[in-house]
């Protein structure tokens, strides 16, 4: 029995090639589409066919509106009836799944504007690459996003049990094991800025994992089609800043 996982050394290596087939799987499905990503070759919003800096800066636009309460007025009805013929979102946003943090709110966006994938301590495993492959390839979408934020618990919790050596119960150790890269070769002079600087390497190695994962969206990031980047949400003021641009 894996002390970190609950599994057996038999079954992990079936987990494994099973992450991998959905991965596969997912770029193959897709893959012959990629000169139709849209739906009968329209585009259900054509404001949000723009390049990687607009969608950054769209984003940053929206945030400040949230910051300042001036969210648009949406009209809901006629933005589902535009996605009726599909979606081609702007972006694609991996953020924490701390009800805090919610990306549509955050970032003042609409119906069909963000693929959202939500991870407790927002990291990329094999099944949040694929489905920013997915993003890519189908939906055209230009801007990735890794978005963490301040006072994260999946983080707390995995530099809880790195520093006491005690094991979560259930399925928690997965979370631990995914955010350990992160407790590596972090050095301050403060034990209170411990959290805040692995919530921050915590964005910065998924970003990374994100630019290099291949074979699409490393070709991607090479080609310019697509940015990454890494941010953090601000739980008092509501700002996100870019750390990683």
């Amino acid at each position: 029995m894996c002390l970190l996982c609950g599994l057996t050394p038999s079954k992990e290596p079936q987990r494994l090639r099973r992450r991998e087939f959905i991965a596969g799987a997912v770029a193959a499905a897709v893959t012959p589409s990629l000169a139709h990503a849209e739906t009968n070759g329209s585009t259900p919003k054509p404001q949000n066919a723009i390049s990687p800096d607009a969608a950054l800066a769209r984003l940053l636009e929206g945030n400040q509106r949230f910051l300042e309460d001036g969210e648009k007025r949406q009209d809901f009805g006629a933005e589902r009836e535009a996605l009726l013929r599909g979606q081609n979102p702007f972006a694609a946003v991996l953020s924490c799944a701390d009800s805090r943090l919610a990306p549509a709110y955050i970032f003042d966006s609409e119906l069909g504007d963000l693929f959202n994938i939500r991870i407790a301590g927002n990291f990329a495993a094999p099944e949040v690459i694929a489905s920013f492959e997915y993003a890519v390839l189908k939906l055209n979408t230009p801007l990735l996003m890794v978005l963490g934020h301040e006072k994260c618990g999946a983080v707390e919790a995995a530099l809880q049990t790195a520093r006491t050596g005690e094991r979560l119960p259930g399925h928690l150790p997965l979370l631990a094991e995914a955010i350990a890269p992160a407790l590596a070769d972090v050095h301050v002079a403060r034990p209170e800025d411990e959290l805040a600087t692995v919530i921050n390497h915590n964005i910065q190695i998924n970003v990374a994992t994100l630019r290099a994962a291949s074979p699409i969206l490393d070709h991607a990031v090479a080609s310019k089609k697509i940015r990454v980047v890494g941010g953090l949400y601000r739980l008092e003021s509501g700002r996100v800043d870019i750390l990683y641009p």
